[in-house]
């Protein structure tokens, strides 16, 4: 019979479930990830870390050979010249467990979904402002 785990509520608890180091390379990915987006909130989504800011900004998690960041298609097409030497597909990167985090990369792809996000946000505020105007 399998063993039923509660889910995660807090990304203190997330993090707690790994070894010392990876965990310590979450929490400089997450720092890297807060000091990008100051304004963004903290959050538990599919039952790994994420952040929102004017909508989901990015999710992060740990696994046995790497960590997993996902910021979206458009972040990877963005800055694919940049990510060539790690494995990618649409909407993640795998960042070798064994080898340092690309902090400055990090931070310009999460920067560029805050500028996403935040334009998408003035884009649906004028639609609706426009729209409202027409009723």
């Amino acid at each position: 019979m399998k063993k039923e785990v509660a889910p995660v509520k807090t990304v203190e608890q997330y993090l707690k479930a790994f070894s010392p180091t990876v965990c310590k390379t979450l929490q400089q990915l997450r720092q890297t990830i807060k000091a990008s987006a100051p304004k963004a909130e903290e959050v538990i989504s599919y039952q790994m870390p994420a952040f929102t800011y004017r909508g989901m900004l990015v999710y992060f998690a740990g696994y046995k050979n790497h960590i997993g960041f996902y910021p979206v298609s458009s972040a990877i097409k963005a800055f694919e010249k940049e990510l060539s030497k790690y494995t990618t597909s649409k909407g993640t990167v795998q960042f070798p467990i064994d080898q340092p985090l690309p902090l400055d990369l990090i931070s310009k792809m999460v920067k560029f979904r805050v500028k996403e996000n935040e334009e998408k946000f003035a884009d649906k505020k004028n639609n609706n402002s426009a729209n409202a105007k027409k009723s």
